[in-house]
Order: C-alpha cells, then sequence, then structure tokens
C-alpha cells in the first residue's frame, strides 16, 4: 500500500434522507487520511437533512455541506455541484442511502497512482437490505488487478454503467468536460460513464470491494432505478441507452458504441420482459411499442454479438406487433434462459419460435454447447402431511437433449437470504420408450429446511459428460401453488407456500410453528389493510 495524504474529495448526494445520510458520510470520513474532504450535497431536502449534515460538520472539519435552494429532481445536478466544489485532484461519487466499507478510497487511490490512470474501479457489492444478503455487481469486470490501457480494449467495461464504485482524476474530468445530465435523468450513470470511456483513459481495475450498494426494496419511496412500474422509467432508460451509444459512436469508439447494444440486449431487456406479466395492458403495449421503435435502430451487427436469449426476446418483440407469448419470452429472459414448448419447425425443418412466428428462427439451438441450451424442466411440489415429493420433467429440445443423453439431476434449495443450502441430492432421470421428456421425483422433508424463502436449484448431467445448470419452471393449476398448513411432528405446524418468481422459476416460502404461522397470517393482514 503506498502512503496517500488527502489527495480525495468523496461528493456524497442525498435528499430526504435524513434516516440514512450520516452513515453515508461517516463510511467516507472513515477512510482516513486519503481523504481530503467530503462535500455532501444536499438536494433542498425537507425532512432535516440538512441541518443533520450542519451538525455533522460542525465537529468535523474535513465534512463541508452544500445546500440547493431548489431541488434538481434528479442525482446528476447535485453531483456536478460537488464535483465543481471538489479542491483535490481525485473525486468519487456516493449516494446517501449507501456506504463506502472500510479501504475503498485507499485501494482505489494506490491504483490510480501506481498505474498512472486517470480512473480506476472496483467491485461494487449490491446488498440487499433487511436480509444483508450480498451480490457482487459485474464480477467478472473485476477478477483480477489489471491496467486497461485503453477502453476498447475492455470493451466489458461499458457494461458496469455504475459511477459510484469508481475515482476519478479530477482534472482528468474537467479537462474533458465531463458531467452529469442534468435535472431528472434516472439512468444518469449511463451517460456519465460514456462519456468517461469516449474520452480514452486509461484503466486501473482492483478486485476490492470498493462501493456498497444497500437496495431497500420496500422502502416508502425507491429510488429512481428501482422504480420500474411506471412506463416513464423504461422510456428514461431506453433514452440514456441511446446516448450513451451516440456518445461513444461520436467519440470513434463503434466497438464500445455496439457494446452498448449487447449491455441493452443482455440486461435490460431481459430484466423489463421478465416483469412483463406484472403490469396492467396499458403499460405492455406502450413498453412493447416503445421497444420495437428503439430495437429497429439496430442494425445486424448489433445483434450479433449479444448472448442468444436476448438476441431470442428482441426478434420476437420486432416480429409481432402487439405484445404475444409473454409467459414463454419470460422463461427466455430468465437466467439461465428456458426456452419452454412448443417446439416449433419452419418449412425447412429449421427450428422457429413458433408456427406463428416462424420468422422468428432458432437454428443456433442446433450447434451450441449442451451446456448453454435454455433446456426446460417443469417442477411440481405436492406438500404432504405424509410426505412432500417434487416432480421434475426435462423436455425434449429439438434432439439435442436426446443426443447428450440425460442421466441424472442434482437437486438443491438455496436459501434466498443468506445462501445456506437446506437439501442437495441426486436423483436418475428416466425416460419411458418413445417420449419426448424425462421424468425425476424427490422426496422432501421441508420441515429440515426451516423458515425462508428457498430457490430451486437443478445441475442436469448427461452422458456425454456435458452439464446444465439452471432452474424450474413453476407448474400452476390443480393447486400446487396455493399456500397450505401441514402438521408437522418437529414444529407443530408447517406453512407452505410453493410459487413461481417474477422469471417464472419455483420457489418455496416456509414458516414453521405456531409463531411463525401467526407472523405470516400478521403480513398478509397488514397487506390487506393497507
Amino acid at each position: 500500500m503506498l502512503l496517500q495524504q488527502a489527495q480525495v474529495t468523496v461528493v456524497v448526494i442525498g435528499y430526504d434522507d435524513a434516516a440514512h445520510v450520516a452513515d453515508a458520510v461517516r463510511s467516507a470520513l472513515a477512510q482516513g487520511p486519503a481523504v481530503h474532504e467530503v462535500i455532501a450535497v444536499d438536494d433542498c431536502s425537507t425532512d432535516g437533512s440538512g441541518d443533520l449534515l450542519e451538525d455533522l460538520a460542525a465537529a468535523e472539519p474535513r465534512l463541508r455541506v452544500v445546500r440547493r435552494r431548489a431541488n434538481s429532481g434528479g442525482c446528476g445536478t447535485p453531483r456536478n455541484d460537488g464535483l465543481d466544489a471538489a479542491t483535490t485532484p481525485y473525486v468519487m461519487f456516493l449516494d446517501s442511502d449507501d456506504v463506502l466499507p472500510p479501504g475503498a478510497v485507499t485501494a482505489l487511490l494506490d491504483a490510480a497512482e501506481e498505474d498512472d490512470a486517470p480512473v480506476a474501479a472496483g467491485l461494487c457489492v449490491r446488498r440487499e437490505l433487511p436480509s444483508g444478503r450480498e451480490t457482487p455487481w459485474q464480477p467478472e469486470v473485476y477478477a483480477r488487478r489489471a491496467l486497461v490501457p485503453h477502453p476498447a480494449r475492455r470493451e466489458r467495461l461499458v457494461h458496469d454503467t455504475l459511477c459510484v464504485n469508481k475515482l476519478y482524476r479530477t482534472a482528468f474530468l474537467r479537462d474533458h468536460g465531463i458531467r452529469f445530465p442534468e435535472g431528472r435523468f434516472p439512468y444518469e450513470d449511463f451517460v456519465f460513464v460514456a462519456r468517461v470511456l469516449a474520452a480514452g483513459p486509461r484503466v486501473a481495475l482492483v478486485p476490492d470491494p470498493v462501493y456498497v450498494w444497500q437496495v431497500r426494496r420496500s422502502a416508502a419511496r425507491l429510488s429512481l432505478s428501482l422504480d420500474r412500474a411506471d412506463i416513464a422509467n423504461w422510456q428514461a432508460r431506453i433514452e440514456a441507452d441511446r446516448l450513451s451509444y451516440d456518445i461513444l459512436l461520436g467519440a470513434g469508439e463503434k466497438r464500445l458504441a455496439r457494446a452498448t447494444r449487447t449491455r441493452f440486449l443482455d440486461h435490460s431487456l431481459r430484466m423489463y420482459a421478465r416483469e412483463l406479466d406484472l403490469r396492467g395492458a396499458h403499460y405492455r403495449r406502450a413498453w412493447w411499442d416503445l421497444t420495437r421503435a428503439y430495437l429497429n435502430c439496430f442494425d445486424e451487427g448489433d445483434f450479433t454479438p449479444a448472448p442468444a436469449p436476448g438476441r431470442v426476446v428482441a426478434r420476437v418483440i420486432l416480429a409481432a406487433e402487439e405484445p404475444r407469448d409473454l409467459g414463454r419470452l419470460k422463461e427466455m429472459a430468465a437466467r439461465p434462459a428456458r426456452l419452454n414448448p412448443p417446439y416449433a419447425r419452419g418449412a425447412d425443418g429449421t427450428p422457429v419460435w413458433s408456427a406463428d412466428l416462424p420468422q422468428v428462427e432458432l437454428e443456433h439451438l442446433l450447434v451450441r454447447p449442451v451446456h448453454l441450451l435454455p433446456a426446460a424442466v417443469d417442477a411440481e411440489l405436492r406438500p404432504r402431511a405424509r410426505g412432500t415429493v417434487l416432480r421434475l420433467r426435462l423436455h425434449e429440445l429439438y434432439g439435442r437433449m436426446a443426443d447428450a443423453g440425460p442421466e441424472t439431476v442434482e437437486v438443491e434449495f438455496t436459501e434466498r437470504d443468506d445462501g445456506r443450502v437446506g437439501f442437495a441430492g441426486t436423483v436418475p432421470l428416466t425416460a419411458r420408450p418413445g417420449s419426448e421428456h424425462w421424468t425425476a421425483e424427490v422426496p422432501l422433508d421441508l420441515a429440515a429446511l426451516g423458515s425462508g424463502t428457498w430457490d430451486l436449484r437443478l445441475r442436469l448431467r448427461f452422458r456425454d459428460g456435458s452439464r446444465r445448470e439452471t432452474t424450474a419452471h413453476a407448474v400452476a393449476g390443480a393447486g400446487l401453488l396455493c399456500r397450505r398448513a401441514l402438521p408437522s411432528t418437529r414444529h407443530g405446524v408447517l406453512l407452505v407456500q410453493p410459487y413461481a418468481t417474477h422469471a417464472g422459476a419455483l420457489a418455496l416460502r416456509l414458516a414453521p410453528g405456531w409463531r411463525g404461522l401467526t407472523e405470516v397470517v400478521r403480513r398478509r393482514l397488514r397487506r390487506l389493510l393497507h
């Protein structure tokens, strides 16, 4: 570690976030002597945030407070205010509801100084609250320490659209006129990062966690990017994506510009497609029209580099003038992707999306490795007092499954919040002569799992040595996804709720004991009353 002294400004922005802004500021101040100043920009809060920050500043000489007289409506303007006020060689950004982990600034500053890099970037961790479950954001970009001499040498940098897990040389930003979009612009990070990459800096990458993105989905007011229920959110995301493409293309960075198209197809399009059936008919039609109009701007070369699931979803949307096949699209957009029946063929025998949309060809399924195929497994969970059974059915996929030879399926239930494995076992897959699917039955002791939300994971193993990790489609109907209270010798009673996730996969909620049952009923009543 290099000896670094007072070279960094951390800009903290916030609006009506008195409950969290002090934690954000303290996490920045706790970074040590490398931080010369923390500039807290209050965007005209009405909840006392500004006064709280002033009180903190009275006892902390490194903290400066900038209070805006009018709310900007977004994150870009207050970040620009902080950038304008910065007096140090380096600057980084922090949102009021997030925190910097210990050592973050030192890790980034050491890398920037050692490599003479105008930009240093590190791993961001998404922390779901209140559970505390953490997921790394774009971990493949930060797998190891590296210096990227030019962003075009590492196109994957485009996929990390966050501005907050990076340290910037202040003069670099000012010399190139790099700023955030002003006013209400929900995806200002997209545009700012595109402007940074378009300037062609050396980028130092560190594998250390340097930012904790705290996701509070139950908050009374969701962040601008998490609030996806309004069609304006999708419209803003498309606009930010389009502007990012134009910025990079205008700078002569065609490969990076094309990478924004890949990012859109593989991330944004799949994420929103998984949620379509949660929205009303008006939203779905508007979303479909906006998406078709944007995809019509893509050329064939924009589709080719993208992973197959996003390409297929896009092709279906372009081929159909109105929303259709939403359930099947949701499963194709899942991670990992699942292609549910029917498995149609065109006039020449080529695999196609459906008989109604034969122009959406799926010929890639005939040549892709088995471990990348969108294998479809149906799952039926049948909770019973005398023993629960999980029934699985693997579908044939244009002959590829039979060629590989399904042999076994490894079944695993993982608790969503803490990641613990509650059940793991391997059972054989069997097929009747002439059938086009393979089946397996797995006996389960649900009481042994305990309370929590459990995700089902599968590993299909084939005779040719290959394997495919996937999830299972939750079969509905005949009371399969109904809540049940089962007698339990261990807990007295066990409340069981099989359900389908947003991506259509089977998951399971369990509440053991009378206390657990009472809490579930209480939460249900609160939701009904609300």
